[in-house]
């Protein structure tokens, strides 16, 4: 009887349309979304801890509110930083609000700059 479906259904000449269309059509779409959103993020994400954790003194940095400095101190707690914005002014920022695609512009231009 199974047979018959299968020859049913290729007569008919559609796309998936066997018992398991819907799961298979699903579980594409996951695929899908995994491979092209969430893969990415997470790759993105994993970069960004390891840059921000490798931080120290004397690195040239920008915030996500775009505020220029050079890290003068990681502090104990593991998760702020002092940023020396200009000579003798100190924020403490959280090391989450760094901004890893402005950083290696920033970084980057002054190379260039250098040479």
């Amino acid at each position: 009887m199974y047979s018959l479906y299968l020859l049913d259904a290729s007569a008919s000449g559609g796309f998936l349309q066997g018992p398991y269309s819907t799961f298979i059509l699903t579980l594409m779409i996951i695929l899908t979304m995994w491979l092209f959103l969430l893969r990415p993020q997470a790759k993105r994400a994993k970069s960004q801890k390891t840059f921000v954790d490798n931080l120290v003194k004397g690195d040239k940095i920008v915030t996500i509110a775009g505020i220029h400095g050079i890290v003068n101190k990681v502090n104990e707690d593991g998760t702020t930083l002092q940023l020396e914005t200009s000579p003798g002014s100190y924020l403490k920022i959280e090391k989450s609000a760094i901004s890893m695609d402005w950083t290696t512009a920033l970084n980057k231009q002054a190379d260039t700059e250098k040479k």
